[in-house]
């Protein structure tokens, strides 16, 4: 007989509920007699419906039994451990029947809850993570073995391209040892005529050079002749003796700082160092300067009176120009008489005259000199 094993909706071990339908195969043990006798107790008077009910209601009662000891995993994952735990406990318990199971075989599972589905589906995760990481892994080792090939093929092309740079560097160097041994020989040819050139040069220099402190020493031999006629021309041509006094030492003052930077001068420019002929000329220069200073001081401070005077005379026509320089500028002038005087050009003149008359006593009040009164001395 062949049974149809349905247990729906039955708690596995952990409280998920399944449907398992399984596929029996039993049969009457008519060969063994205590077998035959215990069926003929159990059955005898009934049909084979009957006997088949009963058969199959035990192997349910078994099957359902059964799971509820199981996991949803192990039931799903190991069938053949589940159907030999049925077979076991459902062959011991029919036997005593009569009846002898030949083989159970698990059909079908079922899960209403999607408790399956979602194992298939972790399942599926699973094995898709496994086979990207199986795919990164293997294109890992792809990129590790086509980088080791690069690595090799760029290591290759370096060792070439350093060969030709050690090949070119070699060139460079022994080409540069060539061009320096080359220049060398060229700058010192150069060099040589060069200094062959600056020394004929400075020769011609010198030659000229003694030529001018020939001529500079002649030339102020004639200012020297020039200097004695003029101071003796000076000593009988000056009539006032103070001003002949203070023009003749102003001269001669003159005459000696002309003479010494003369000397300097020519003692420079046969020097070959210009800056200490030039630091010598200066010297010299400042030394007849300060002599010239000095008996400049001598004689105003013999002849001050009349060197006042001789500055006031040169001062006063210059406070005039001052004093008419503002007319020179006016555009217009608009003059006002009530007729009793004289107008126009002739008044501004007479003006002008009068500011220029008193100007001798603003002198005396400030240096104390009476300009009139020394003309009248000498007149």
């Amino acid at each position: 007989m062949t049974l149809n094993v349905d247990s729906p909706r039955v708690y596995t071990l952990h409280g998920v509920p399944i449907s398992v339908t399984g596929i029996a195969q039993v049969k009457v043990k008519g060969k063994n007699d205590e077998m035959l006798h215990n069926a003929c107790q159990q059955f005898l008077g009934k049909t084979d419906n009957e006997i088949k009910q009963v058969a199959l209601e035990t192997l349910e009662g078994h099957q359902r039994a059964i799971m509820g000891t199981m996991t949803v995993e192990e039931i799903y994952q190991d069938r053949k451990k589940f159907s030999m735990s049925v077979f076991e406990v459902a062959t011991a318990d029919l036997v005593n029947m009569g009846i002898a199971v030949i083989s159970y075989t698990l059909k079908d599972i079922r899960d209403e809850e999607g408790y399956l589905h979602a194992l298939g589906m972790k399942r599926v995760a699973e094995v898709q993570c496994e086979a990207r990481i199986g795919q990164a892994f293997a294109k890992m080792q792809s990129g590790i073995k086509e980088a080791d090939a690069e690595e090799v093929r760029k290591k290759a092309e370096f060792d070439n391209k350093i060969g030709i740079a050690q090949s070119q560097r070699d060139f460079e160097l022994k080409k540069s040892g060539f061009d320096m041994d080359v220049n060398s020989k060229k700058a010192i040819a150069e060099l040589s005529y060069d200094l062959q050139a600056a020394i004929t040069k400075q020769k011609i220099k010198e030659e000229e050079m003694q030529v001018k402190v020939v001529e500079r020493g002649q030339q102020i031999h004639i200012q020297t002749q020039e200097i004695i006629r003029r101071e003796r021309e000076l000593e009988a041509t000056v009539r006032k003796p103070a001003e002949a006094e203070k023009y003749k030492v102003e001269k001669i003052a003159e005459a000696n700082k002309n003479k010494i930077i003369l000397e300097a001068e020519a003692e420079a420019e046969s020097v070959r160092v210009r800056g200490e002929a030039q630091a010598f000329a200066i010297e010299a220069k400042a030394k007849a300067e300060a002599e010239q200073m000095s008996k400049k001081a001598d004689a105003w401070r013999d002849y001050q009176e009349a060197a006042m005077v001789d500055m006031l005379l040169d001062v006063l026509p210059k406070v005039a120009a001052e004093v008419a320089a503002p007319l020179s500028k006016v555009q217009k002038v608009t003059m006002v008489s009530s007729g009793s005087s004289d107008v126009g050009a002739s008044k501004i003149t007479q003006e002008l005259l009068d500011i220029v008359i008193k100007m001798p006593q603003a002198m005396e009040q400030l240096t104390g000199v009476d300009i009139t009164k020394t003309f009248r001395k000498e007149t």
